[in-house]
């Protein structure tokens, strides 16, 4: 590697030819996701619509005519010299691509930009008129885009005039200092978001302070300092997904979860995830739900004395937490006095852009591949989540660190991002088969999790959703289905933004916007039309709701644990310090 390196510095297009062949290595492996790659399945969406298409040519025709009609418009655009002319096709708003002031005002690269978006226009528009059902509609329409993404004219550093530009102001430094970042990445096996020598775990980023309390095979508890002399009488247990690390929750002091449970008088607890090995790939949903949430429960009644316990979870933590209070209510055991659910599917019919990525086919091949490895690659599945921003969270580093070789901003959350997880093969595949393909959660009895049959409808403590407008993994609507299937009331909460912004929106700051109190019973646009729309975070309005549910104040413990269950280590603890690099 480094002789092939050092002699493409020696000779420009040796180097373009380098530098164009390794970023090509690392995007095949990054963009692979279950075993494919993104060209080869967007060839094969497109071989099958081709020979549909056949059957039926108009809509065709009409789609090329329309394009061709277009084009023609723009050719005679770029040929009449006029710089101002009113452009044939623009960027999507939203669309950062082209904001540089050369895409408009140069003529090559402002034909090239219309060029591109007629073209990517062309294809979403016969792609979204194929016709197909709705599984293969949709996987149609991702891959399409996801190709779209990647044949962008600012993906190429030929093609890019701010590329082009700043390796000209740099006397070629960017493009070397580029080559050095790709290197790097190379060696990582993904690409850079963030600066990741910016953050020590328990120094700058989950420094809430606090000590383990409990560990097994499956989790650490750790158990937080109260802030006050007094505490209210039910403990918060957090349960964050075991897809990621914990400290999302617990990112800084000013955008820190825990830290503002902590600060409302919530004598708070929380689990800490065991990063799996392949040692480890029996684990499965029974020991989650059993050894996890059951054990963790009772270990913070032991610690605070208290017969009920308020319980919190995130996405899958929440999947699993549902699973638990069902098995929970079917025993008769009040032990959980309230939950609130973050972003969380109970009901997966509307699963959203994660489903291109599951059908029969697919888990089929996935079932085989981390049965073998013994686990899913933490890895693989953070490429998954990324390539539903593709723009956002794959194409924009890939020009920013390889082609203009800019160094990432520090950004707690993207830190974070990049430190994945993985997942036991048995749970995996438990997760894969009873929740996206086959629903069986929301199911009455469809379900045994821990010898007990599952049934939503059972759960009768109070309950808060809280999910995100533009949230891609567990949309809105479909966490609104939780309000038809629980037996309990729910609070429905609506933010803004997506599934982590959206959840990680501190009072302090007080962004963006909620909506609350909307009429159910009438499906979820009709809760969404009659909700009320609050300015600010919705932190507050969740921690006014719990306190209603906490219970009177009591004097703050002055030590961690208690003589059963003894500090162990500082938090954050040693099972989220384990990466998988």
């Amino acid at each position: 590697m480094e002789n092939d390196s050092s002699t493409a510095l020696n000779d420009p297009q040796e180097f373009l030819k380098f530098i164009n062949h390794e970023t090509q290595k690392i995007l095949e492996n990054y963009t692979a996701a279950g075993g494919d790659d993104v060209f080869s399945q967007f060839s094969r969406s497109w071989t099958d619509l081709i020979t549909r298409s056949m059957e039926d040519p108009s809509t065709w025709v009409q789609a090329f005519t329309e394009y061709q009609q277009a084009h023609m418009s723009l050719w005679q655009s770029f040929f009449s010299g006029q710089p101002d002319a009113a452009p044939v096709a623009n960027p999507e708003k939203g669309d950062r691509r082209f904001n540089g002031e050369e895409w408009t005002t140069n003529p090559v690269f402002s034909y090239l930009k219309q060029s591109y978006l007629l073209s990517s226009n062309l294809l979403k528009s016969m792609a979204s008129n194929a016709n197909l059902d709705e599984t293969e509609q949709r996987k149609l329409d991702f891959y399409t885009q996801q190709y779209i993404d990647a044949m962008s004219p600012t993906n190429f550093a030929a093609t890019n005039p701010e590329v082009l530009q700043q390796a000209v102001d740099t006397q070629g430094q960017s493009l070397i200092d580029g080559l050095q970042n790709l290197l790097s990445d190379i060696e990582k096996g993904r690409i850079s978001m963030t600066d990741e020598s910016a953050f020590t775990l328990g120094e700058n980023i989950a420094t809430t302070e606090g000590a383990v309390v409990f560990e097994n095979e499956l989790f650490q508890l750790i158990h937080y300092k109260p802030s006050g002399e007094e505490v209210y009488e039910k403990p918060t247990l957090i349960i964050p997904p075991c897809i990621n690390k914990f400290y999302i929750l617990d990112l800084q002091e000013h955008n820190s979860f825990v830290k503002f449970c902590v600060d409302q008088g919530q004598n708070t607890f929380l689990i800490s995830w065991l990063n799996p090995t392949p040692e480890q790939s029996d684990i499965g949903w029974d020991s989650y739900v059993g050894e996890g949430i059951f054990k963790a429960i009772d270990v913070v009644k032991d610690i605070t004395q208290t017969p009920k316990i308020n319980a919190v979870a995130w996405c899958i933590g929440g999947t699993l937490l549902s699973s638990a209070l069902a098995v929970m209510a079917d025993k008769g055991d009040d032990s959980v006095g309230s939950a609130t659910f973050l972003t969380t599917l109970t009901d997966f019919e509307d699963a959203g852009d994660l489903c291109v990525f599951i059908d029969e086919e697919q888990v089929k091949k996935l079932e085989g591949k981390v049965t073998s490895q013994g686990y899913l690659s933490g890895r693989e599945l953070a490429t998954s989540f990324n390539m539903l921003r593709s723009n956002d969270l794959i194409w924009s580093y890939v020009v920013n660190n390889y082609l203009k070789g800019q160094t990432p901003a520090p950004f707690d959350i993207l830190y974070w991002n990049s430190d994945s997880t993985n997942l036991p093969a048995a749970m995996y595949t438990y997760y894969l088969k009873n929740m996206y393909l086959e629903n069986n959660l929301s199911k009455p009895n469809k379900l045994k999790v821990c010898g007990t049959p599952v049934d939503l409808g059972k759960i009768k403590i109070p309950c808060y959703f809280l999910s995100t407008a533009e949230d891609h993994i567990a949309p809105w609507k479909g966490t609104f289905k939780a309000t038809e299937t629980f037996g309990s009331k729910i609070e429905f909460v609506l933010g803004a933004s997506g599934h982590v912004a959206g959840v990680i929106n501190p009072a302090s700051k007080n962004r963006r916007n909620f909506w609350t109190k909307g009429e159910q019973g009438k499906g979820a646009d009709h809760w969404l039309e009659t909700a009320e729309r609050v300015e600010g975070s919705w932190w507050p309005n969740w921690h006014e709701w719990l306190r209603r549910r906490a219970g009177k104040k009591i004097e703050a413990p002055k030590d961690y644990g208690n003589a059963s269950f003894k500090p162990i280590e500082p938090a954050p603890g040693r099972y989220v310090a384990v990466r998988i690099d």
